[in-house]
C-alpha cells in the first residue's frame, strides 16, 4: 500500500488552489414575511454560516483574469516534456551552456506554452459567455412595498468578466426611486405581462440584523421587477411566466390555472420531451398577486426543507402556516433547467439557489479526460529522457576520462584547463549539462502543439461531415473535447440508455387483454395513422409557444368539444373492430355481466388513473391530452380511441364520457399513490359522485409481477393464466406491459387510513418510508381486470448500428430503468441478443448472497472450464465452491418440468451467452469486492449484457467496474440528467442532442443527433483519427531520433565534447520548417481506407481495439529505423568526405561541407520516410513531402551567399563547395537510398507475401474503383442474394427479408452448425433453473415500419474455446484458456493478391460467390 504522502501527491488536482471550499449543507429554514429567529446570530449579532445561503450565480468556467496565468501554467507543466524543456533553457541563460541568444532559446517553449494558453483561454472565454447569458437572463421578482427578503445571502463571485467581455447591448440608465412605477392594482396584477418595469443597476438586497427597512426597500405598492438570475436569492417570491426558463427551485404557490396546476418541459434534466403537470401547495393558493404576496398576514409562513439532496426524484419540504401544516415534494417544485409550457404565469418562492440546485448538483464537474494515446506517449516521453540522461552520462565520463588523460600529456585543446570552473576534475559535469543542449530535441516539444492542430482539424472534420449531419433538427456532430478523437477508433465497450437513445420516446398502443380475451388492434393505414408530419412538427403543433391565447368563447370546453387529437407522444390511433363489437354487445340484456363489468372497468381505469391534463388545442379546437410520460398519455389516448374519453379534471372532480350515453360522469379524486421505482404501480382513489353511488375505489396499474402480488386469494385462477400467457405473448413482441386492478374500499376503513396518511405526507423524516407503507396497505385485495401493451418505436437504424458495431468487435451495454421483461425484448428488436443466444438471468432478492449464488451457479454451468472461480480464489476473493450434489439438479428439473424443453446442449448453442441482471442484483454485486469481480468475470465472457431497473449512479459504477478493471476504452451514450454521470465516468461520452434535452450533451465529448450516427462516428472518424495520430505520433519520435543520431555519432570523432556537426540554425529549423510538414500530413490529411468501406465491412475496426496502429511495439521500430539510418547518412558521408581533399583546388575541406550534406540527406530521408508511411498520395501530402527538401535546398544555397556582418555565417561560401563537388552528391544520394531501403523492400514483400485486410482491400480498391463492398459477399458485405437462411424455419422471422452477413466459411476457422435448428433458451439463475421457449419473436422495429431480421451473432465463447482447442494448443496468444486471433476476412483473395507475383495475370474482377 502506497503511503499517505504519496497518494496526497498522486490526487492532487490544480483546481483544489483556486476553489472555493463549499459551504456546508444544511437543512433550512424559509421565513417568508416573518424575521430570523435569535438562534440565527452569533454573539456578534452576525448570521451564522451555516445559515446564509448562496448565491443564484453559477460559474462553469476556469479562470478569471487572476488566476489565468498562474493556474495554466501549473496545468501546462504536469506534462513532462515542459519541464524538461523548461530546466533546459533556464542552463542556458548560463553563458557557460549558452548556444545563441537566451531569449531565442526559450521562444519554442513560449510559442508553445502561449497557443496551448490561448486556446485554453479561448474555451473559457466561451465559457464565460456561457455563464453571462444565463446569469444575466431575467425574471420576475417581488419588489416594493413593506416587503423585505430576511434570509440572508452570500456574495457572488467576481469573474471580471465584465471587462474583457463586449457587451451586446449597452446597459440601461439607472433611474432613481423617485421615478420607480406606481403600484398595479391587485386585480390587474394577475394578468400583468408588462416589460416596462425599469432595471435598477443596484443590489435588490442587503442584509440587516435589525428589523429596520434597509436601503433596498421602497416605499411604493409592491409590483414585479425585472432582476437578473444572478440577484435571485433564498425567500424571494417569483413570477414565471408562459415560456420562461426557471432560474433556480422554486416552490409553487400559485398559478393562472384554476385547478393551480402548472406545465413544465423538463428535457433539459431527463431528456423527455412531453410536458409533466405540477401543482400548487394547497394553503398557498391565495397568493395570486404582489399585493398579496408582500401582505405581512396573507404571507406569513415558514417553509422547512431538507438539506440540498443530490437525488432529481426526492424532495421533503413542508409549508408551515399559522392554520396548518402542508406538505411539499417534487409535485409542488418548477426545478431550475425546466421551462413552464401552457400556464400563463406561476407565482413561487424560492427554496435553493445556485450550486444548491438539483440540476447543477447533477452536472458535476466534468472531468478532465485525456486520451489512451496520449497517455501511452507520456512513458514513451519518459523513455526517451532516459535515453539523453544516458547519452548525456556518456558524453560526461569519456570527455572527463579523455580530458584526465590528455590534460597532462598538454593537449593543446586543453590549454588553460586549470580555473577553478574550467578544469578536468569538473568538466565532465559541464560536458554532461551540455549533453542535454545539444540532444534537447529527442524530447519532441512541438509534437504536443501539432497534436493540437491535427485534432482540432479531425474536429473539423466531424463537423462538416454531411453523413452524421440531422437535417431535421440542423443539427450537425460536435466535438466538444478535441482531445480524445484517436480514442474514438479503439472503442471496446459502448454503454448505452434506452430510452430516447435507442428508442423514439414515443408510443403507439398495440394490443391488450381484457377479463381473458385479447385485441391487437387493426392494421393501421392512413386514416388512422398520425398526420405525415416529422415527429418534430407534431409536438410544435400541440405545444407552440409562439401560439397567443385566444379569446375563450372561440375555444369550446374539454366538455363539449368532439375530436380528439392525437397527443405529441403517441403515433397512431387504437381501433379494434372486435373490441368495438363486444362494447356494443356488453349493453345488450343477454351479455356475459362478468366480461361486461371486466371491460368497462379495464378501460374505467385507463381513462382515471393517471395525471394527464385534458386541454383543448386552440388551433384545432380538438381536445388533446398533456402527459407526463409517454406511456401515460397512449394509455389515456387508447381509452378515447374505444369511447371512454377523459374530458379533465376540475379542481378534485374528474369527468369521463363512456360510449354507453352522452351523459358525463364525474368522480372526486381524493388520493394518488404515485408511481416509484421500488413500488412499481400507481393508483388513485376515486369516488364515484351519483345520486344513488357514492362508493369508494382504488383503480391500481402497474408491473405485472406486483399487481400478481396484491391479487386477492380467490382470484380466477384461469384468468390469471391466461392473462399471463398474454403478457409473455407481449414482452416477446418486444412490447412493454403494464397490469390493470380495482378494488371497493368501505368508507370507514378509508377515513381512518386517509388520517394516517396525511400525517405521514407532512412528516419531514422518514417521509417515503411511511407513505409507501401506507399505500401497500390500502393496495391488496384487487381484482384483475387486464393487461396493456404499448410499443416504444426504435430510432432510424438502430438495429443495424448495434448489428454492425457487434461485427466490430465492440461489446454494447444496455443499461435501462426498465423492467426485465421489457429490457430483453427492446434487445431482441434492437440485434442486441440474437434469436438463438442463450440469456443468463441473474435478479435480486432480499439478501445479497442470493445473487451471488446465481453468478457462481452460472459461471460453474456454463464456463467452468475457463477456471473463473479457481483464479479469483487465487486472488484471495472469498468465493464459494458450489456443490456437488444432485439438490440443485432436482430442483432445476422440477421447475414446471422445462428442462425437458431445454435439452441437454444448453450453453452450447452458436448464438453466445447474454447477461441480463436487474438493478437490486446489481447493487448486491457491486457492494463486495468479490462478487463485483466474479460480476465482471461473468459479463466479460457474454456477447453482451442489459441492466435494467439501475439508477443513475449504478450506471456510472458499472462503467467505472469495466474501465478501471479491464483498462479498456470505453464509450458511454445518453440524452437525459439521468446519463450524465455515465457519460462522465467513460472514457468517451456521446450526448443526444436530437429533439431532447441538452442536459447530456452539455457534459458529453461529443455530440450526435441520432444513434445510428455512432456508427460513422467510431468506424470511419475513429478509425481516421486513432491511425492518423498513432502513426503521426511514431514518425514524429523517429525524425528527432534520425537528427539526433547524426549529432551523437559525431560525438566519437570530437572527444564527446558534445559539439554540433550542423551548423546550428540547421537544427534550429528541424522541427519547424524542415520535417514538420511531412507528420502534419499523416495526421490531417492521410486516409488508411474510404470511408465506403469502413462502413460496409465493420470487421476493420478491430486493428484500432487492437491498438495496431500505436504502441511500445511500433515505436520502438521506428526509433531503430531512426537509428540505422542516422548510422547510414552520418557514416556513409562521413568516410565519403575521408580523403585527401573534396575541393577541386586541393585544400581540405572545412566541417560545415560534409556536415551539410548529412543535414541535407537526413532532411530527405526524413520526409521521404514520413511519405513511405503514408497511404492516401493526395496532392496536399505530395506538397508536405517535399516542401521541407524544398526549403533545405532553397536555404542552403541562400545561406551560403550571405557574408558575416551583425551575425557570424560560418557557411558563407559553402555553395562554391558543395554545389561543385560530385562527393557532394554521390554521398547525399547514396546515402538516401541506403537509408530508405529496408524499410522500403520490408514493406514491398510484407504486402506481396503477407497482406493484411487493410492491404487487399486497398489492392481492390484500386483495380475496381466502381464495386460495391455494401453488397459483394466475398468481401464481406450484406449477402442480399439468399432471402431465408432455412426453409424449414417458419416463423415470421425466418420469412423477412435477410439481412444478417454472409462471411466466407474461413473467416470462422471452422464450420459453423445450422443456427436455424436452435430454440432460443433463457437461464434463470434466481429460479436456479433452465427455461426455454420460443416466442416468435417478429416486429416492425425502424420508422418506417422496416422488418428487421436479426443478425446471426458470433460463436459462443465455449464453442471459440472448443475450436481453438483443436488448433495449436502452445499458441502464446492464448489467454485465460481464450484464443484471441485475428480475422482472415478474405482468404480467396489473398491467394489471388499472392498469385500475382507469380506470374498469372491479374483478374479482371474478384472472385464471384458461387451459385
Amino acid at each position: 500500500m502506497a503511503p499517505a504522502w504519496y497518494d496526497r501527491i498522486a490526487n492532487w488536482n490544480v483546481a483544489s488552489l483556486f476553489a472555493r471550499p463549499p459551504p456546508p449543507r444544511t437543512g433550512r429554514s424559509i421565513f417568508l414575511n416573518q424575521h430570523l429567529p435569535n438562534d440565527y446570530f452569533d454573539d456578534k449579532g452576525r448570521v451564522k454560516k451555516e445559515h446564509v445561503y448562496i448565491t443564484n450565480q453559477v460559474v462553469t468556467s476556469k479562470y478569471t483574469i487572476i488566476t489565468f496565468l498562474p493556474r495554466n501554467l501549473l496545468e501546462q507543466f504536469r506534462r513532462v516534456a515542459n519541464v524538461f524543456f523548461l530546466v533546459i533553457d533556464i542552463l542556458q541563460f548560463n553563458s557557460k551552456f549558452s548556444t545563441v541568444s537566451p531569449g531565442l532559446v526559450i521562444l519554442p517553449l513560449v510559442i508553445v506554452l502561449g497557443i496551448t494558453a490561448g486556446k485554453d483561454g479561448y474555451e473559457d472565454v466561451k465559457r464565460h459567455q456561457g455563464d453571462r447569458r444565463v446569469n444575466h437572463s431575467e425574471t420576475l421578482v417581488l419588489e416594493g412595498g413593506n416587503w423585505l427578503n430576511h434570509n440572508p445571502a452570500g456574495s457572488k463571485s467576481k469573474t471580471f468578466v465584465k471587462g474583457i467581455l463586449p457587451r451586446k447591448h449597452a446597459q440601461k440608465k439607472a433611474i432613481s426611486e423617485e421615478d420607480a412605477p406606481a403600484s398595479v392594482p391587485p386585480e390587474k396584477d394577475l394578468e400583468d405581462e408588462s416589460n416596462n418595469e425599469p432595471q435598477s443597476p443596484h443590489p435588490r438586497h442587503s442584509f440587516s440584523t435589525s428589523s429596520q427597512h434597509t436601503a433596498h426597500s421602497h416605499p411604493t405598492d409592491p409590483h414585479w421587477k425585472r432582476t437578473l438570475w444572478e440577484d435571485v436569492r433564498v425567500g424571494d417570491f417569483v413570477k414565471i411566466r408562459n415560456d420562461d426558463s426557471i432560474p433556480a427551485d422554486i416552490l409553487i404557490c400559485a398559478t393562472s390555472e384554476e385547478e393551480n396546476v402548472a406545465f413544465v418541459e423538463t428535457k433539459n434534466l431527463d431528456g423527455e420531451t412531453n410536458l409533466k403537470s405540477r401543482n400548487a401547495v394547497q394553503g398557498l393558493s391565495h397568493l395570486r398577486s404582489a399585493r398579496a404576496c408582500a401582505d405581512i398576514k396573507s404571507g406569513d409562513f415558514r417553509i422547512d426543507c431538507d438539506a440540498p439532496d443530490v437525488n432529481m426524484y426526492k424532495l421533503n419540504a413542508a409549508v408551515i402556516t399559522p392554520e396548518a401544516t402542508f406538505p411539499v415534494d417534487l409535485q409542488s417544485t418548477l426545478l431550475r433547467g425546466t421551462i413552464l409550457r401552457n400556464t400563463k404565469w406561476v407565482i413561487g418562492v424560492v427554496l435553493f439557489t445556485g450550486a444548491d440546485t438539483k440540476i447543477t448538483m447533477n452536472t458535476g464537474i466534468t472531468p478532465s479526460k485525456r486520451g489512451k494515446v496520449e497517455r501511452q506517449m507520456q512513458p514513451q516521453v519518459i523513455i526517451n529522457l532516459v535515453i539523453l540522461v544516458i547519452m548525456a552520462v556518456v558524453c560526461a565520463i569519456a570527455d572527463a576520462l579523455i580530458e584526465q588523460q590528455k590534460y597532462p600529456q598538454n593537449a593543446y585543446w586543453l590549454y588553460d584547463d586549470n580555473r577553478s570552473g574550467d578544469n578536468p576534475h569538473i568538466n565532465g559535469i559541464v560536458t554532461f549539462a551540455n549533453a542535454l543542449i545539444t540532444f534537447q530535441n529527442i524530447i519532441p516539444i512541438s509534437l504536443y502543439l501539432s497534436m493540437e492542430f491535427v485534432r482540432t482539424a479531425q474536429a473539423a472534420f466531424i463537423y462538416f461531415d454531411h453523413q452524421i449531419y440531422y437535417e431535421k433538427t440542423d443539427q450537425s456532430t460536435l466535438a466538444r473535447s478535441w482531445n480524445l478523437s484517436d480514442d474514438l477508433g479503439q472503442i471496446e465497450y459502448v454503454f448505452s440508455d434506452k430510452t430516447g437513445t435507442l428508442t423514439q420516446n414515443a408510443m403507439i398502443f398495440r394490443q391488450c387483454s381484457v377479463g381473458g380475451r385479447v385485441y391487437k388492434g387493426d392494421t393501421p393505414d392512413q386514416s388512422i395513422m398520425a398526420d405525415d408530419l416529422p415527429l418534430k412538427a407534431l409536438r410544435d403543433s400541440s405545444s407552440d409557444a409562439t401560439t397567443p391565447f385566444p379569446v375563450e368563447e372561440q375555444v369550446p370546453s374539454v366538455l363539449t368539444t368532439q375530436n380528439i387529437k392525437l397527443s405529441a407522444s403517441v403515433l397512431a390511433h387504437f381501433r379494434d373492430a372486435a373490441l368495438t363489437a363486444d362494447l356494443g354487445r356488453s349493453v345488450e340484456p343477454d351479455a356475459d355481466t362478468t366480461f361486461s363489468r371486466s371491460l368497462n372497468g379495464f378501460f374505467t381505469v385507463l381513462a382515471l388513473c393517471h395525471t394527464v391534463i385534458a386541454s383543448v388545442d386552440p388551433l384545432t379546437h380538438a381536445l388533446e391530452y398533456k402527459a407526463q410520460s409517454p406511456d401515460e398519455a397512449a394509455l389515456v389516448q387508447a381509452a378515447a380511441d374505444v369511447g371512454f374519453i377523459f374530458r379533465g379534471k376540475d379542481r378534485e372532480i374528474l369527468r369521463m364520457q363512456t360510449p354507453f350515453s352522452d351523459h358525463i360522469e364525474e368522480y372526486e379524486l381524493m388520493n394518488i399513490l404515485e408511481f416509484t421505482s421500488s413500488r412499481k404501480r400507481m393508483s388513485v382513489v376515486v369516488r364515484k359522485l351519483d345520486q344513488s353511488d357514492r362508493r369508494l375505489y382504488l383503480l391500481t396499474k402497474g408491473a405485472d409481477n406486483v399487481i400478481f402480488e396484491h391479487l386477492r386469494p380467490d382470484e380466477n385462477e384461469e384468468l390469471k393464466a391466461t392473462t399471463e400467457k398474454h403478457l409473455d405473448e407481449f414482452a416477446s413482441a418486444g412490447l412493454r406491459t403494464l397490469c390493470l386492478a380495482y378494488k371497493g374500499i368501505p368508507e370507514d376503513t378509508y377515513q381512518e387510513w386517509a388520517l394516517r396518511y396525511h400525517e405521514a405526507t407532512v412528516a419531514l423524516e422518514g417521509r417515503e418510508e411511511r407513505i409507501e407503507r401506507l399505500c401497500t396497505e390500502l393496495e391488496h385485495d384487487l381484482h384483475l381486470l387486464g393487461a396493456t401493451a404499448i410499443e416504444d418505436k426504435l430510432q432510424d437504424g438502430v438495429p443495424e448500428t448495434i448489428a454492425d458495431l457487434k461485427r466490430a468487435g465492440i461489446k454494447i451495454w444496455v443499461l435501462t430503468g426498465d423492467k426485465l421483461e421489457t429490457a430483453i425484448a427492446i434487445g431482441y428488436s434492437t440485434n442486441l441478443v440474437a434469436r438463438q443466444s442463450n440469456l443468463i438471468i441473474v435478479r435480486g432478492g432480499d439478501r445479497g448472497p442470493q445473487v451471488m449464488d446465481q453468478m457462481r451457479d452460472a459461471v460453474d454451468q456454463f464456463f467452468h472450464e475457463a477456471g473463473i472461480i479457481e483464479s479469483l480464489q487465487a486472488k484471495g476473493l472469498e468465493i464459494r465452491t458450489p456443490e456437488k450434489s444432485n439438490k440443485r439438479s432436482s430442483f432445476r428439473n422440477s421447475i414446471s418440468g422445462l428442462s425437458d424443453l431445454v435439452g441437454s446442449n444448453n450453453g452450447n448453442r452458436p448464438g453466445g451467452f447474454v447477461l441480463v441482471i436487474d438493478g437490486t442484483a446489481l447493487g448486491h454485486a457491486l457492494s463486495e469486492p468479490s462478487s463485483k469481480e466474479l460480476l465482471l468475470q461473468l459479463a466479460i465472457r457474454c456477447e453482451a449484457v442489459i441492466c435494467c431497473r439501475v439508477s443513475p449512479l449504478q450506471k456510472a459504477l458499472v462503467v467505472k467496474l469495466v474501465k478501471d478493471s479491464l483498462h479498456t476504452v470505453t464509450l458511454a451514450i445518453g440524452d437525459g440528467a439521468n446519463d450524465v454521470s455515465m457519460i462522465q465516468a467513460a472514457d468517451v461520452g456521446v450526448g443526444i442532442r436530437g429533439e431532447e434535452g441538452l442536459q447530456a450533451v452539455n457534459s458529453s465529448d461529443y455530440a450526435i443527433a441520432q444513434f445510428r450516427f455512432l456508427k460513422r462516428l467510431l468506424l470511419v472518424h475513429g478509425h481516421w483519427s486513432y491511425a492518423r495520430n498513432g502513426t503521426m505520433i511514431v514518425n514524429f519520435f523517429y525524425k528527432n531520433i534520425i537528427c539526433i543520431g547524426v549529432l551523437w555519432w559525431f560525438q566519437i570523432y570530437c572527444a564527446w565534447s558534445t559539439q554540433y556537426v550542423f551548423e546550428f540554425t540547421y537544427l534550429l529549423f528541424w522541427n519547424v520548417f524542415w520535417t514538420l510538414c511531412p507528420v502534419i500530413a499523416i495526421g490531417v490529411f492521410d486516409r488508411f481506407m474510404d470511408a465506403d468501406i469502413l462502413m460496409a465491412i465493420p470487421e476493420l475496426y478491430r486493428y484500432g481495439r487492437e491498438g495496431s496502429w500505436y504502441g511500445l511495439r511500433l515505436f520502438s521500430i521506428y526509433m531503430l529505423d531512426g537509428i540505422y539510418q542516422s548510422a547510414v547518412v552520418y557514416f556513409f558521408i562521413n568516410y565519403a568526405y575521408n580523403v585527401t581533399s573534396t575541393r577541386g583546388d586541393g585544400w581540405e575541406g572545412y566541417i560545415y561541407e560534409f556536415s551539410t550534406a548529412m543535414v541535407v540527406a537526413s532532411v530527405m530521408v526524413a520526409n521521404v520516410f514520413n511519405g513511405l508511411n503514408t497511404h492516401a498520395w493526395t496532392g496536399w501530402v505530395w506538397f508536405a513531402v517535399s516542401i521541407g527538401i524544398i526549403l533545405v535546398w532553397v536555404y542552403t544555397a541562400i545561406y551560403s551567399l550571405i557574408s558575416p556582418s551583425a551575425i557570424a555565417t560560418p557557411v558563407y561560401g559553402n555553395q562554391v563547395f558543395l554545389f561543385r563537388s560530385p562527393i557532394f552528391y554521390f554521398s547525399m544520394f547514396l546515402a538516401f537510398f541506403l537509408a530508405l531501403a529496408p524499410r522500403f523492400l520490408f514493406k514491398a514483400i510484407q504486402i506481396q507475401y503477407w497482406p493484411t485486410d487493410i492491404d487487399i482491400l486497398k489492392e481492390v480498391r484500386r483495380s475496381h474503383p466502381d464495386l460495391d463492398f455494401r453488397d459483394h459477399l466475398l468481401l464481406g458485405g450484406r449477402n442480399k442474394g439468399t432471402e431465408t437462411l432455412s426453409t424449414a424455419d417458419s416463423s415470421p422471422s425466418s420469412r423477412a427479408p435477410s439481412r444478417s452477413h454472409s462471411y466466407p466459411l474461413q473467416a470462422l476457422g471452422n464450420g459453423r452448425p445450422s443456427m436455424e435448428a436452435a430454440g432460443r433458451s433463457v437461464t434463470d439463475m434466481s429460479l436456479g433453473g433452465v427455461q426455454s421457449t420460443h416466442r416468435g419473436f417478429d416486429f416492425a422495429s425502424e420508422e418506417g415500419g422496416v422488418h428487421i431480421r436479426r443478425m446471426q451473432s458470433n460463436l459462443s465463447e465455449r464453442r471459440v474455446r472448443a475450436l481453438g482447442a483443436e488448433g495449436d494448443k502452445s499458441d502464446p496468444r492464448r489467454e485465460n484458456g481464450i484464443r484471441h486471433r485475428s480475422l482472415a476476412l478474405f482468404p480467396s483473395l489473398r491467394r489471388s493478391v499472392r498469385r500475382k507475383v507469380q506470374g498469372p495475370k491479374q483478374p479482371k474482377s474478384p472472385p464471384e460467390p458461387p451459385a
